[in-house]
């Protein structure tokens, strides 16, 4: 549905006016490379599989999200991290000491530091008691320099999706961007909103490979947007932002979707066990509902239980000092092994 959303209207005047840095592969393209030889990029000649620059638009690794994700390769921008691709936005759109951005606490904590590093203001609307947003205050702190919405769904540290009504209502009146962080989306049962980016010009996604496809080491963050979105975010990128070893390395992996299937599946799997065992612990006041790879609960006293369990060789997230959180853990599942540990542990200290 069209909101009258004009990207014209949000671009930096100063990125409106650049011109990108072009590197020696930028403006090679388009011919058969094999038999070429390269004396354009001051690389050292001597072959060792990364001795040459980069391919800067990573153009294989995006021909495959391309045809998983069923969008155009021109849709896709990909980071080192989803926090480039987050700092880009910002960087992108947002007029430092000028503009300002809408984030949603208890939330992922860099927005709100990106928004430091790049002179913005974070405009914090807290979620519900029951972590929805609540769209009136959301609208309510909408002003004319108001860039961006970032929406967590699945939501960290929350671990629940934001209900499709909530989401679908600022893309249709928000004039500027709303950009949906969906680290988590391959352990819920909701669909992604890249479904309905050709319907809604100012919906923005991000996703990573740190979650689901088990590659928080490699550091490659994706975004996923209109091609016009996308064309501005390319134009202040660093050139070679994702190394040759990132992208071999992803594209290793997409090879193996049965795998990465199965890795999905197990998580869920002992999500549901781990569910099961909270219910039986004492001290666990609540257990809130969640469609993530971890689970927030609300204990008697986190700083206690959180020292008990690092007593015992096991480190979780202590979340006590987020808004709406107070005496929150956030337990990361793990392998079968690595929960019966902590499922050990919990029930040691339930005496």
């Amino acid at each position: 549905m069209e909101n009258n959303f004009d990207i014209n209207n949000l671009v930096r005047e100063n990125v409106k006016q650049l011109k990108p840095y072009s590197s020696a592969r930028d403006e090679f393209e388009g011919f058969d490379t094999a038999d070429m030889i390269f004396l354009d990029a001051n690389e050292n000649p001597f072959e060792n599989g990364v001795n040459r620059y980069p391919d800067p638009q990573q153009m294989s690794v995006k021909a495959i999200l391309a045809k998983q994700r069923n969008v155009k390769p021109n849709q896709i921008l990909l980071g080192n991290g989803s926090d480039e691709v987050l700092d880009l936005l910002f960087r992108a759109f947002c007029e430092p000491k000028t503009d300002n951005v809408i984030t949603l606490p208890p939330t992922y904590g860099m927005y709100g530091v990106l928004a430091n590093i790049n002179a913005v203001e974070n405009k914090e609307v807290l979620l519900s008691e029951d972590f929805q947003p609540q769209i009136e205050k959301i609208m309510e702190a909408v002003d004319s320099t108001t860039k961006i919405i970032f929406l967590c769904s699945p939501n960290n540290p929350t671990g629940n999706s934001f209900s499709d009504e909530s989401v679908a209502y600022l893309l249709q009146n928000f004039k500027g961007l709303v950009v949906i962080d969906e680290a988590y989306i391959d352990f819920s049962k909701k669909e992604s909103w890249i479904n309905e980016l050709d319907e809604y010009p100012n919906l923005v996604i991000t996703q990573t490979l740190s979650k689901a496809y088990g590659l928080a080491g490699i550091r490659l963050g994706i975004c996923y947007a209109s091609a016009e979105v996308i064309s501005v975010l390319n134009k202040i990128k660093p050139p070679y932002n994702v190394n040759e070893l990132t992208q071999q390395r992803a594209i290793v992996r997409f090879n193996d979707s049965d795998k990465i299937k199965t890795e999905i599946v197990s998580i869920i799997e002992q999500r549901d066990k781990l569910l099961k065992v909270l219910l039986d612990i004492n001290f666990v006041k609540k257990i809130y509902p969640t469609e993530a790879n971890f689970i927030l609960v609300k204990v008697d006293d986190a700083n206690k239980r959180y020292d008990e369990l690092i007593a015992k060789g096991i480190v979780i997230r202590n979340r006590t000092t987020q808004p709406l959180c107070e005496n929150c853990l956030r337990l990361t599942v793990g392998t079968e092994l690595e929960n019966k540990k902590l499922i050990a542990a919990l029930q040691s200290l339930n005496a």
